[in-house]
């Protein structure tokens, strides 16, 4: 078996917004971004229906791949030579950046929800079969796939390559929260990774970080912290988000129930029926979606026309703040008051929850286990985050969470016969 682990004659850079340049120097890189698996990524956006709130927000997974890899080829050089650095898993961390994300779906978090897919699962799919990813990394070693599937689902032996990938503080959150920062137009995602990089260190079984550099860590989790609720559980993403959920699960039911389409939906027989082939996933991108989208505007279905034309046409639903816990009595009243006025509360109504924990040090038992982020004291110890820093102590281990419930105001308002009903609707959801 020929191993392709040597250089290209030439260094191929990458003009990226972001790290200014990505580099690529082996072959092996090189080969696997030129597949048509990780080229797929083009088509498939980072960051979901965000563009609708964010108009710049049109970046893609194969940018944010690029990103990732990038970030960890600089640890690796700040890495070499040091003790428990082992310069025979570099091809491997590399590889595993590259590929974390070659799993994900169209508009992912709705996706999954309806369809019962896990992206994680179809990126082991895509790296261990019959796939050009797959030839790629066989020309390492007959193993080399087995290794880079491992490492992304943190399974793998050296832990240390692991957190690299996935931990509180690895590349792919360093990469996702600048880029995401950038291409939104906000501020909040901006931290100093430069000194980031200087201050890492390996250890046997993790990154660590200089107790000097301890400031841009805290900055680092803030700077996630204001992402999480400024851009990515923004309310207006989320109606959008709502909506294309709810697309995806009339289309479901009708196809389900013996619904004959005007034009077949062939690219999602497999999706509705919960047997999807890899071939049949690697074929789904966004813009297949949104064909069927601008399609099913022709649609007999009142719903699923009206759905399309409110994602495609920026339509949104409006919302209100709910607390399940004080306001759970309102919502079979709500139901009720939705089918009494002829609105399908399956699809016009909608309780949608985010919750986001900035930062958690481990507790035993939990079922993910959270890998804290370390301090290497000067004195040659090890202590976690939160014990040195005031700031990280005050929001470690507070999960915070947030209810809307989303509903179409426009159809409230349109009088007619049920023009009673809707007021009452009103008046509850302004309580």
């Amino acid at each position: 078996m020929t191993a392709i682990l040597g250089k290209l004659e030439e260094e191929k850079v990458f003009k990226d917004p972001v790290h200014r340049y990505i580099h690529v120097r082996d072959q092996l890189i090189w080969e696997l971004i030129g597949t048509k698996e990780f080229q797929r990524l083009r088509r498939v956006r980072q960051l979901g229906t965000t563009f609708m709130t964010f108009h710049g927000a049109e970046h893609s997974r194969f940018n944010h791949s690029l990103g990732v890899y990038e970030i960890t080829r600089r640890i690796i050089d700040v890495f070499q030579g040091r003790p428990h650095w082992d310069n025979e898993e570099r091809l491997l961390c590399l590889s595993a950046a590259l590929l974390h994300d070659v799993g994900h779906g169209p508009f992912s978090h709705s996706f999954e929800k309806v369809f019962n897919t896990d992206h994680e699962e179809w990126t082991r799919e895509i790296i261990l079969g019959k796939t050009e990813i797959n030839e790629v990394l066989l020309k390492v070693a007959s193993d080399f796939p087995q290794k880079v599937a491992d490492v992304i689902e943190k399974t793998y032996t050296n832990k240390l390559v692991v957190s690299l990938i996935s931990s509180q503080i690895d590349a792919d959150r360093m990469d996702y929260l600048q880029r995401d920062a950038y291409y939104t137009g906000v501020s909040y995602g901006h931290f100093d990774m430069e000194r980031i990089l200087r201050v890492m260190r390996p250890t046997e079984d993790q990154v660590v970080i200089k107790q000097s550099g301890m400031h841009a860590i805290e900055d680092y989790i803030m700077s996630r912290y204001q992402m999480y609720w400024q851009v990515y559980f923004h309310p207006v993403t989320r109606s959008a988000e709502v909506i294309l959920s709810k697309i995806l699960q009339r289309s479901k039911e009708l196809y389900n129930t013996g619904y004959v389409f005007k034009q077949d939906p062939i690219h999602f027989h497999s999706l509705f029926c919960e047997k999807l082939s890899l071939d049949d996933y690697l074929r789904l991108d966004e813009s297949i979606i949104l064909y069927y989208f601008q399609i099913w505007l022709e649609e007999d279905d009142r719903i699923l026309q009206d759905l399309c034309d409110r994602f495609l046409n920026r339509r949104l639903f409006k919302y209100v703040e709910f607390n399940p816990n004080q306001q759970m009595n309102d919502w079979p009243v709500l139901q009720q008051l939705f089918k009494d006025a002829n609105i399908d509360p399956t699809y016009y109504l909608v309780i949608d929850s985010s919750s986001d924990l900035p930062y958690d040090f481990y507790r035993p038992g939990e079922e993910e286990e959270r890998l804290p982020i370390h301090l290497l004291l000067p004195n040659g110890k090890i202590r976690e985050l939160s014990r040195e820093s005031d700031v990280v102590e005050a929001i470690s281990g507070k999960k915070r969470t947030d209810h809307k419930l989303y509903f179409p105001l426009d159809f409230l308002e349109n009088p007619d016969e049920f023009s009673d009903v809707k007021q009452k609707i009103k008046e509850l959801l302004e309580k």
